[in-house]
Order: C-alpha cells, then sequence, then structure tokens
C-alpha cells in the first residue's frame, strides 16, 4: 500500500512551472492552487498531498520532515544549507543565475567591499573563497537601489534577462552558480516511505527528460 507523502511547493514563479512538470508525472492537484487561499492540497493519488509555502521554508520543512519531498530553487538550497538531505533530481525549471552586479564600468575600492543582498551566506563564502574583505549588508528586496543610493559597492542577487540591472545603470560581474529548481527529500523519508517516494523520483525524471528530448527535437 502506498505511504502518504507530502510535496512542499515553493509559491511564485517556481509553483507556476512546476505545477505542469507535476502533471505531466501524474500529479495533479484537485482544485486549482493559483486561485485557492488553502496551503494543504489533495492530489488525484490519496497518499500524496501538496503544501505551498515560501521557497525560504522549504528546506526547512523538508529537513525537519513536516514534507517528505521539497521543490526549490538552487539558490536557497545553497544559501540555507541542503546537507540534510538528498538532492536526487535537478527539475531543469525557473532556470537563472545567482551573480554579482554593480554599476557600469566602475571599478570597485581598495579596501573593504559593501555588498547588499539576501543571500548573506552565499555571498560570505564566494568572496572569502576569493580573499575579498567585505562588508554585508542584508536586504529583501530593490538590491538595485543599494549601489545607486551609496549603500553597497555590488550586490549578490538572482540575474534572469538581465533588464532591471540594465535600466538602473549596472552590469553583471561574477557568476556565483547557475540556478534552476531542485528535488530534495527527507533522508528519513527516504528510508521509511522508500518506494513511494522513488516512484515519485522516476515519473518527475521522466518527465523532465521528456521535455529534454522535446526541446532538443524543435
Amino acid at each position: 500500500m502506498d505511504q502518504p507523502v507530502t510535496i512542499a511547493l515553493t509559491k511564485g514563479r517556481i509553483l507556476k512551472e512546476t505545477l505542469p512538470l507535476l502533471a505531466e508525472a501524474g500529479i495533479e492537484p484537485l482544485e486549482d492552487i493559483s486561485s485557492s487561499r488553502k496551503l494543504i492540497f489533495p492530489t488525484n493519488h490519496a497518499h500524496i498531498q501538496l503544501i505551498v509555502i515560501r521557497g525560504t521554508d522549504v528546506p526547512t520543512y523538508v529537513k525537519l520532515g513536516s514534507a517528505d519531498i521539497g521543490i526549490a530553487g538552487k539558490d536557497m538550497l545553497l544559501e540555507l544549507g541542503a546537507e540534510d538531505m538528498y538532492e536526487p533530481l535537478d527539475l531543469n525549471i525557473a532556470r537563472c543565475k545567482l551573480m554579482t552586479a554593480g554599476r557600469v564600468g566602475e571599478a570597485l575600492p581598495s579596501g573593504r567591499v559593501r555588498v547588499a543582498t539576501k543571500f548573506v551566506n552565499v555571498a560570505r563564502r564566494h568572496f572569502a573563497e576569493r580573499g575579498i574583505q567585505v562588508e554585508l549588508i542584508k536586504l529583501y528586496g530593490a538590491m538595485e537601489l543599494a549601489p545607486l543610493m551609496d549603500l553597497a559597492d555590488l550586490i549578490v542577487d538572482i540575474v534572469d534577462t538581465g533588464n532591471t540591472l540594465r535600466a538602473n545603470g549596472m552590469e553583471p560581474r561574477d557568476l556565483i552558480a547557475d540556478v534552476s529548481s531542485r528535488l530534495v527529500v527527507n533522508r528519513a523519508a527516504m528510508k521509511r516511505k522508500h518506494q513511494t517516494i522513488q516512484q515519485i523520483i522516476g515519473n518527475l525524471s521522466r518527465a523532465v527528460e521528456a521535455r529534454q528530448v522535446e526541446v532538443a527535437n524543435a
């Protein structure tokens, strides 16, 4: 008998790209998530339920076992740590880049560099590996404003098209990581519910592969 499994989904752009992929893997919510205020959703499988939460919370829910499986951006996993989880599958959706950026043509100061970001752990590791001393300034949005208002010399942020950077007189600098959404699994759940979880991973893996074949043949 299939064991009950909870899958934690990330709100926003990732959710919009996740739901069609889940459907291709045979998992569909029984109601429209986008028009509902609910946080827990039954699916067409009696043993599988979905919860919809902030991306920053997905790793916590999976690590502590409140969710068996999660779907989160690699940026969140790098920032919050994924050591206590399995990361068996790159879903190849919600692709973007985690980068440093600064004002166009502006050189960095010779001393300590001020860096604004919400990815403070990622930024700390990145600059430490390069031997650059930094003052980290944690912000939660509108990162491009920090250099324009002389709050920071650089930012570390997600870059998609780069249009927002260009519109604000900024340019991307160093690539820190290529980002996409990943499937993560609670370690204890993988042992206790191995057959059920492995089946979900397999179905999703085949859905991802089928998409890649379609793109290659297009």
